[in-house]
């Protein structure tokens, strides 16, 4: 790969016949197509001024890792590589809302909390069919991301499609400086005592030193249940994840294992905390906007203690990303492995069922209803 990066940077900057003659076949692979489609546009293309050599590489390169199909494994150029870092990092410019991939269509993974796209109304499991007046059909994730995102206080409108609906819709989301929490602490009061709820937006680097916070104060407190929410919890950082699940299993517990594939060694992350929570009921809440290390999360509770899950099936994104850094700030962003729940079980494209499934209706987020806490607090009540 590094030999193939090399040699387009060396044809575009200097345009050496020498040098494409020196490099016709890496792998068995001819080069020479890519060369004479590269001469023959320069040669003969009716708008010269437009050609780019610097954008024509970063289009050869997303092209070439497009073609694994993959939506998650991208090529950025250094510009959308620092707007990535900007999203990990939990603060940026945009209608703050998670998109994915899902058969081939875009769709909303979760909108983030206090976000413009969760006040416009846009849920988890929303397909994405046009961005203002472009189609989303040939888009990949990042594409659709860059076209979303922009300066606050401009708009965006999303053509959405949503299985209650009979034809897709219009939405008008104006931009906004996202600075998404990492979770809230609040507390159920039952006629059989309080219940700490914990929803968790994000797995942010911040996420974790605020439930420690959390987590103190339940502990200083008298209450001994625990409602864990990830709904529309879109995930983020592994260890995280990891982190927080210590607090509830004991030491050494499997939290996730690694699989590369290929027949090459797994990797179990276990957990590493104090398991101050590790004897107390606990539920927790999932849906289809719950993902990755939310996933994570829950199937190291359920396989682990046999915590159940109440809610919708989960997102089912269950795949490992690494960013590596490339000459010149671009990066690439590349799935290298993919998650297994302690006791075995693929996570991607297959989800989290839920033990106790427990749907939101149209009529309950108009009337601000929550049936899936409700059921939530009714099994920890009998626990």
């Amino acid at each position: 790969m590094s030999l193939l990066g090399a040699s387009f940077g060396a044809g575009f900057l200097f345009g050496q016949k020498d040098i494409e003659r020196k490099i016709q076949t890496v792998e068995g692979i001819n080069l020479s197509l890519f060369w004479e489609v590269y001469n023959t546009l320069k040669d003969r293309f009716v708008s010269p001024e437009k050609i780019d050599n610097q954008k024509m590489l970063y289009g050869a390169i997303s092209g070439m890792v497009k073609s694994l199909g993959d939506p998650y494994t991208v090529f950025f150029n250094p510009e959308e590589t620092k707007r990535f870092l900007e999203d990990v990092s939990g603060t940026f410019e945009g209608i703050g809302a998670e998109i994915g991939e899902r058969k081939g269509q875009l769709v909303v993974i979760a909108p983030l909390e206090g976000s413009p796209a969760k006040a416009a109304g846009l849920r988890a499991g929303d397909q994405i069919i046009k961005i203002n007046d472009k189609s989303t059909a040939d888009l990949n994730v990042e594409e659709a991301v860059n076209l979303i995102r922009g300066q606050k206080d401009t708009e965006v409108t999303l053509t959405i499609y949503r299985t209650e609906w009979q034809t897709p819709q219009e939405i008008i989301i104006k931009r906004a400086v996202i600075d998404v929490p990492s979770l809230k602490l609040e507390y159920k009061k039952t006629s059989k005592g309080d219940i700490a709820y914990i929803t968790i937006y994000q797995f942010s680097e911040k996420t974790g030193n605020d439930f420690t916070n959390a987590a103190i104060e339940v502990f200083n407190s008298s209450v001994n249940k625990i409602i864990v929410d990830l709904r529309n919890n879109p995930g983020g950082y592994l260890e995280v994840s990891q982190e927080i699940a210590g607090w509830f299993l004991d030491k050494g517990q499997v939290v996730v294992t690694e699989d590369f594939g290929n027949g090459k060694p797994q990797k179990q992350y276990k957990a590493m905390g104090n398991g101050i929570f590790s004897d107390i009921p606990v539920v927790v809440l999932i849906n289809q906007g719950s993902a990755s290390a939310s996933e994570i999360l829950a199937g190291a509770l359920r396989d682990n203690r046999g915590i159940q899950l109440v809610g919708e099936k989960s997102f089912g994104k269950g795949s490992v990303q690494e960013l590596e850094k490339i000459l010149g700030g671009s990066s690439l962003k590349i799935t290298t492995a993919r998650w297994l729940t302690p006791k075995g079980n693929f996570i991607t494209d297959v989800g989290l069922e839920p033990d106790i499934k427990v749907e939101m209706t149209e009529k309950d987020f108009d009337e601000n209803k929550d049936p899936q806490l409700e059921k939530a607090i009714e099994i920890i009540n009998n626990l």
